[in-house]
Order: structure tokens, then sequence, then C-alpha cells
């Protein structure tokens, strides 16, 4: 009975395959557990879980550059931290940046085309997430990125965030995609932020003493 029972089940499997039912997911990395990239720095080490459902593409090209060991040996080059208004949230970023240049502030050419923007559809510039930086053209982002130190509403798209919409600063904006979050090492991007900054030839908001991203890898 019991052989009978499994070769139904067997016959019943090749049905619904042959019938289209069953099926394999084409992205079978969207599918699975959600990648985490681990971010060896010379402040310390930061850990960050990526979510393809949320933004296929945008993942996507960030393992590949990762995989490429495209950001080994570049900087943060950037370090913004502006005071939060309460009363009007949109006036302000808090951000850390990097992943496309190599010192001493030397541009880094990018592997690959730019992509499109999945911001409307992507998570939130919330405390902790990491985002697309770009250029202002919606989809210009390629291996450049950066991290949310707090709150960014004024960095999501309009679509995402209802209650901005109407305002005239929010009426036309195209957000940065968010597709990933830290789950271990948010102290060191906090710590971050507080760096000393100034210029560097024609970039501002230059960390004074370079913070080196040493090496970036997938967890096994």
């Amino acid at each position: 009975m019991n052989a009978f029972f499994k070769q139904c089940c067997f016959l019943t499997l090749l049905c619904l395959l042959a019938a289209g039912l069953l099926l394999v997911p084409a992205n079978s990395e969207a599918a699975g557990p959600n990648p985490v990239v681990i971010m060896e720095t010379s402040m310390g080490r930061i850990i960050v879980m990526l979510y393809p459902k949320d933004a296929p593409v945008t993942v996507k090209n960030f393992l590949r550059y990762v995989d490429a060991g495209f950001y080994d040996g570049t900087i943060f080059h950037r370090v913004v931290q502006q005071e939060v208004n309460k009363d009007n949230p949109l006036s302000s970023i808090n951000i850390v940046q990097g992943g496309g240049f190599v010192p001493p502030m030397r541009m880094k050419r990018p592997l690959w085309s730019p992509i499109i923007n999945e911001s409307a559809m992507a998570l939130q510039n919330k405390a902790g997430t990491i985002s697309m930086a770009r250029t202002s053209d919606p989809n210009s982002a390629t291996s450049q990125f950066f991290f949310n130190v707090l709150d960014n509403p004024a960095l999501n798209s309009r679509d995402s965030v209802p209650q901005y919409a109407e305002r005239d600063e929010y009426s036309s904006r195209t957000g940065y995609c968010a597709f990933g979050k830290v789950i271990r090492g948010m102290q060191v991007v906090e710590e971050m932020l507080k760096v000393k900054t100034g210029r560097s030839s024609m970039y501002k908001d230059v960390p004074l003493k370079p913070i080196y991203l040493t090496k970036v890898y997938r967890a096994k």
C-alpha cells in the first residue's frame, strides 16, 4: 500500500509539472534566503541583509559588484550630517556614502551600465537601511551606495510616502532605492557619521581621515 501511494504521488507530481502548475522561480536568489553581505572597514565590521523581493534588479547589481571584488580597497568618501527639523523632516539628510572612490578621492570606473530605479516599490530610507546613490537622473545608479544613519524621508519616492506627496518640494520626487538593512554593526555606521569632514578638490563632505572599505564579501 505504501509503495502504491508513493507511485501515485510521483505520477501526480509529473502531471503537475507537465501542466505547468508547479513553477520553479526563474530567479532562485529572490526565492531563497535573503543574501547577507559582510563589509570589513577600518572602523569595524558591518553586516547587511539584502531584500531581493523588494528590489530585485538593485540587489542583483550590488551583488555583482561584491562578487567582482569591486568594493575592496575603496573608501567612504562622503559623510553628510544635518540637524533634523521635526517640523520639516524633508529638510535634512544623514548618510554615509561609499562604493565608488579610492584614495585620494579618485573615482573608480563602474563595471556595468546604470540600473533602473526601483525606489517606488523598495524599502523606505529609514535608519539602518542601505540605498543606491545616483545622480539627478533617477536611473543612473551603478556601484555607489549609502547608509541611512537616521530616517531620511527626503530620499523616499513620492509614491512610497503618501503623506508628503502633496508638498511642493515633494511633488515630483523620484526616490533613492533602499535595498537592504544593517543587521550588525550599526554602531560602526553611527561612528562614521561623527567624523570630521572637509573639502577635497571639487568634492565636499569628505572625511578628513579616510575610512577604508577593506573587503566586502557574501556571508557563507
